[in-house]
């Protein structure tokens, strides 16, 4: 069964600092093939204590929407655990140019372990096994920085990872499950801080539509207003249903 499972739901650096929520990123398995994105802080553990636990040398892929450290810091280790220790050379790393040229946070040796490096571009199509995906625009963050649209079955899903909200923004993810880092609760305005918060949210949502929209990656704005009790508000409030994920949640693609 096809799956999605949030092994972090962490998304600023006082969360993941004082871990108030675990920063494990998320684990895709859809038909044969598993593919690991964004693998924080802490992923590998996650892994492990996971219930039931999830054995990192079954991957197929590991992919990188960024490289800041919430969403890499874990990358070269789970390299390592999928080719278990370089012993069995295999699997697909995606990741954008900027996270292996300058200020790398990819270890040369660890990308000789991996079959096949992938480097992400805008408007490009991927696969992986029974996973295909694509990117679109590049996010408005301080980093290379992608979004995700994944055309698998029996949903569509897509990703909007971190970024400031932009005008094209809704029109570019339209899967049918639609996943949203969300850190702050309140906007900034022009502020240093490129990320969502809940007014771009409905925004999107308004304009997207998706049948599940999946809130995660939270601040600590939004650990305060308790995300469940946001995302029952948005979806009273928009006739669509919202949910915030929960570390550990696992959601079935047949179910949804």
């Amino acid at each position: 069964m096809s799956f999605i499972k949030f092994l972090g739901t962490a998304g600023a650096r006082f969360i993941v600092m004082k871990q108030l929520r675990a920063s494990g990123g998320v684990w895709l398995s859809v038909g044969q093939t598993n593919l690991y994105i964004d693998p924080g802080p802490g992923a590998l553990v996650r892994c492990l204590s996971s219930k039931p636990k999830i054995d990192p040398s079954t991957l197929d892929g590991i992919l990188l929407t960024h490289k800041h450290l919430d969403h890499s810091s874990d990358v070269n280790v789970m390299i390592e655990a999928m080719t278990e220790g370089g012993f069995k050379k295999r699997g697909i790393l995606f990741v954008p140019r900027d996270a292996l040229e300058e200020d790398p946070v990819v270890l040369k040796y660890a990308m000789g372990y991996v079959d096949k490096v992938e480097v992400l571009k805008e408007d490009s199509e991927y696969r992986i096994g029974d996973i295909r995906f694509s990117t679109a625009r590049k996010h408005q963050h301080r980093v290379e920085t992608y979004g995700l649209n994944f055309k698998t079955s029996p949903r569509t899903i897509s990703f909007i990872t971190d970024t400031k909200f932009f005008s094209e923004l809704p029109s570019l993810y339209r899967g049918e499950i639609l996943v949203i880092h969300v850190v702050r609760l309140k906007p900034i305005g022009d502020g240093p801080i490129e990320h969502l918060s809940i007014e771009d949210v409905r925004s999107i949502l308004k304009k997207a539509k998706p049948e599940l929209t999946i809130l995660t990656h939270f601040g600590m704005t939004m650990i305060k207003a308790k995300p469940w009790v946001v995302a029952a508000e948005l979806e009273k409030e928009l006739g669509l249903r919202v949910i915030a994920a929960s570390d550990g949640m696992k959601i079935h693609l047949e179910e949804v």
